[in-house]
């Protein structure tokens, strides 16, 4: 059986270090890889819609922006297939037909959904579009056929709902033959990589806190974020010791932070670990800490600013890219529809059998 990604994001703003950390670098190294034959990386245009339906210019305007992100950061059209949710039309009908297979109880007891729900203050008046994103998420998956869909923790109860209606479905109409293809989670494996904390120690990096470190930032807009970054509220004076537990800059040092770069920046210090013995014993300021931290960001960032700022000159070209993973991404679609129909026994004008046994019938 073929080995296939798919992954993707909402398109509600411009892709953050968070995105990074979490998924983005994780991507272009499966993509690079070798073991997969083939990935899939949608632009969740439709789905950003359920809770930015007052909004569709944000969500059209982000499309854009989220595409230059992944190109900038590596993601390859010529090795994977980037395409835009909402062009793949076969996805509704998808949704539609594992609908049957879902109960309202069981979306209420989802924890990612019952998560999304309280953030968004929807408890009084959930749109359905939005209660139903597990099922939605399902069709996703399943219409290319993914085995592989590598995501964040808190997006496992997803992962779990989208398998049971592929038990569901196979067992009620392809029991000797499954049609779709159980999905297989692929979580970080570093701890630090898991959830990326905003600049102000928050949880999570959010657009509405202004707490984000953007991939498209200018070099001086990322010196700023991280020399106002939250670091330990009882680290005073230098001399103090330190704590790294809810420091932030250690958090993201954790993620980016390599032994070449002590060398290159910080020589005193051979790597992290003798970093932070120094920092907790006392006599570490954070201004040192934080410039340490920048100087790294902006290696790391440099390179996909600038080959955003190639791509953007050729906008046009971007939306082509996206045309023609949509393209691809649709027939793929096809063929999955095709298949869940036929095991549900609604193709009806496909099906010469069907039609043969019913004109005998009535021919007697």
């Amino acid at each position: 059986m073929s080995k296939i990604i798919l992954t993707g994001d909402r398109p509600t703003g411009r892709l953050h270090i968070g995105h990074y950390v979490g998924s983005l670098r994780r991507r272009v190294e499966l993509q690079n890889s070798g073991e997969y034959d083939k990935t899939y990386i949608m632009i969740a245009d439709a789905q950003a819609l359920t809770d930015n339906i007052d909004d569709p210019e944000k969500v059209r305007q982000n499309v854009i922006e989220v595409a230059l992100d992944y190109l900038a950061c590596g993601l390859d059209p010529a090795k994977s297939t980037l395409f835009i949710q909402s062009q793949i039309s076969e996805l509704c009908e998808l949704t539609f037909y594992y609908m049957d297979l879902v109960t309202v109880s069981r979306l209420q007891r989802n924890p990612t959904v019952k998560n999304e729900i309280q953030l968004r203050n929807f408890e009084a008046s959930i749109p359905v579009g939005f209660f139903t994103y597990p099922i939605s998420q399902a069709a996703d998956i399943t219409f290319c056929k993914a085995t592989t869909v590598p995501v964040g923790e808190d997006q496992l109860p997803m992962i779990e709902q989208t398998k049971e209606i592929v038990h569901k479905f196979n067992s009620i109409y392809a029991p000797d033959d499954p049609v779709l293809v159980d999905p297989q989670a692929l979580i970080p494996e570093d701890d630090a990589c898991k959830r990326l904390p905003g600049t102000d120690g928050k949880a999570k990096m959010s657009k509405s806190l202004g707490n984000c470190i953007y991939l498209a930032d200018t070099a001086d807009e990322v010196r700023t974020k991280v020399m106002s970054m939250y670091t330990d509220p009882l680290h005073l004076q230098v001399s103090d010791p330190g704590h790294l537990e809810g420091n932030t800059v250690f958090t993201y040092l954790e993620a980016f932070a390599k032994d070449e770069h002590f060398e290159r920046y910080l020589p005193e210090y051979a790597n992290l670990d003798e970093l932070k013995a120094h920092y907790t014993k006392g006599g570490l300021g954070d201004v040192k800490v934080k410039k340490l931290l920048n100087n790294i960001l902006q290696e790391e960032l440099e390179p996909i600013r600038n080959r955003r700022a190639e791509f953007a000159k050729d906008i046009p070209e971007i939306y082509n890219i996206l045309k023609k993973g949509s393209e691809t991404a649709r027939e793929a679609a096809g063929q999955t529809l095709s298949e869940v129909k036929r095991a549900m026994k609604i193709d009806y004008f496909e099906d010469m059998e069907l039609i043969k046994a019913q004109s005998e019938k009535y021919s007697k």
